[in-house]
């Protein structure tokens, strides 16, 4: 995806990377039932429908903290068409296996209309960035401390690694 001078650049190489887990994500969880969203190969294990949660939860967090917007959960009230139990902030970070447990969403469209809703933001933020502002610092509490270059590598490499892990459950699934 080179932008018009044949060359790609920071942006496109994100905009593409990021495109990709909303292609994989869609194949992960697309058609799948409530149960099959839910279930677990092991009491301690991650479900598909928490996964698919989290990553979204954890980008929209994430992205929404450093272009200092409302994050879409909230903003476009997802937070209240899930109806999570927990609270507004959560993202999933740090959760215990009864909280993934409570991760049950009436469909799988739901999960792929927020996470898609997530990539839009994602990707309208992306396209106004020179490559220069990668440099900017945008954490502080770590030493070094954390570049917006670095911390969208680290949304990326987060997410592709779920929307795996989504993909492998999905094959354990009978019929998958």
């Amino acid at each position: 995806m080179p932008g018009q001078d044949g060359v790609m650049r920071s942006v496109e190489l994100l905009l593409y990377a990021y495109g990709q887990i909303q292609e994989t994500l869609r194949r992960a969880v697309e058609g799948l039932t409530p149960d099959e969203l839910t279930s677990r190969i092991g009491p301690e294990a991650n479900s598909i429908a928490w996964l698919a949660w989290h990553l979204a939860r954890v980008q929209d967090d994430h992205v929404a903290d450093v272009a200092d917007v409302e994050q879409v959960w909230t903003a476009d009230d997802w937070v209240g068409r899930f109806g999570l139990p927990f609270p507004a902030q959560a993202t999933g970070y740090g959760f215990s296996s009864e909280q993934v447990a409570q991760v049950r969403v009436p469909s799988a469209d739901l999960l792929l209309d927020y996470a898609a809703a997530v990539h839009d933001r994602t990707a309208e933020f992306l396209r106004g960035l020179s490559d220069d502002d990668l440099d900017t610092v945008v954490d502080t509490r770590w030493d070094p401390p954390v570049t917006l270059g670095v911390r969208l590598v680290s949304v990326l490499s987060d997410d592709l690694q779920h929307v795996g892990q989504a993909a492998f459950l999905r094959g354990l699934l009978p019929g998958g």
